[in-house]
């Protein structure tokens, strides 16, 4: 494997775990209570759509299949490494009362829908009620979507630094570093070893965290446009634009991690910037999952994985 090899392998850190996906297998390495690390392994489903092949339009759908997938990832790493252990509560009892063997997936889907509604808040109707707020002060003029977009970021950083106080999110976030290591050491043509993973930076460009600072940018020069004369419906507009937004974004991600040169480095910085949040540094017993997560999907043609 060339020194510049640049791999279509991603993954995304979970409960003392790590998924790695590659071009025909997906893996999740999970440490379990007695020390163990247990791995898991699946074939990807053949892409064959046209809509998850196409430039602009593939992103969002690529996006949600990604956040499925992990999600999905998510609940199996705490269920193998003990994380949900107990005494169920009155909503566990309920749902398997009326939905049984689909309770996780009606859970999973109604936690899907929060995550979703708060997203939309949190990143759409604060900052647009806000800068509504700053002009009949202040008015802002042709600088509204500039402050907006501020707001945004403000309120994405503000929360990954404040999630990241927290123990377990902490662990996830080593788990995050020592899934961008190992890639970064098979990139490199690296025997994967623990000694060669740690010595690898831990900011990679394409990260989810770098990806969903770029959706912030984009989203401020694509909704630029759309009206500010009732704050509703600049709202309910810039919905309608998030595909738009999104799929613009995975294009620039994919850019991004496929060259390195000026132009690729300047739109990577600001997203390796708050990977200084995300990622942590691993432990080396994290670093052995890691690793045990991204052999099994390595490719057994070689080059097959290029980005």
């Amino acid at each position: 494997m060339s020194k510049q090899h640049k791999t279509s392998i991603g993954g995304q850190a979970v409960i003392e775990g790590i998924m790695m996906r590659g071009p025909e297998i997906t893996s999740l390495a999970v440490r379990v209570p007695d020390g163990s690390i247990d791995v898991e392994t699946w074939e990807n489903k053949k892409v064959t759509a046209w809509y998850k092949k196409t430039p602009f339009v593939r992103g969002i759908f690529n996006f949600v299949d990604t956040m499925r997938l992990g999600y999905k990832c998510l609940m199996k790493s705490a269920e193998k490494s003990g994380s949900d252990e107990g005494e169920p509560d009155k909503v566990d009892l309920w749902l398997n009362r009326h939905f049984g063997e689909k309770a996780t997936g009606v859970l999973t889907g109604f936690a899907s829908i929060i995550a979703v509604i708060l997203a939309l808040f949190l990143f759409m109707v604060v900052p647009t009620f806000v800068v509504k707020g700053f002009n009949t002060l202040l008015p802002l003029g042709g600088f509204s979507s500039l402050v907006e977009g501020l707001i945004k970021i403000a309120i994405l950083v503000g929360y990954m630094a404040a999630v990241s106080r927290m123990k377990d999110i902490h662990r996830m976030f080593q788990y995050h570093g020592a899934e961008h290591k190992t890639i970064f050491c098979y990139e490199s043509g690296e025997e994967l070893t623990v000694e060669n993973v740690r010595r690898q930076k831990r900011f990679h460009p394409r990260c989810g965290t770098s990806f969903l600072l770029i959706v912030v940018v984009v989203s401020v020069l694509v909704t630029a446009f759309v009206t500010w004369s009732n704050p509703w419906l600049r709202v309910a507009l810039k919905v309608l634009l998030l595909p738009l937004v999104v799929g613009i974004s995975y294009e620039i991600i994919k850019l991004a991690g496929r060259y390195t040169n000026l132009c690729t480095r300047i739109i990577s910085a600001p997203g390796m910037w708050l990977q200084h949040i995300t990622t942590q540094e691993p432990a080396d017993e994290m670093i052995e999952v890691a690793i045990a997560s991204l052999k099994p999907v390595l490719p057994q043609v070689e080059g097959s994985d290029r980005w």
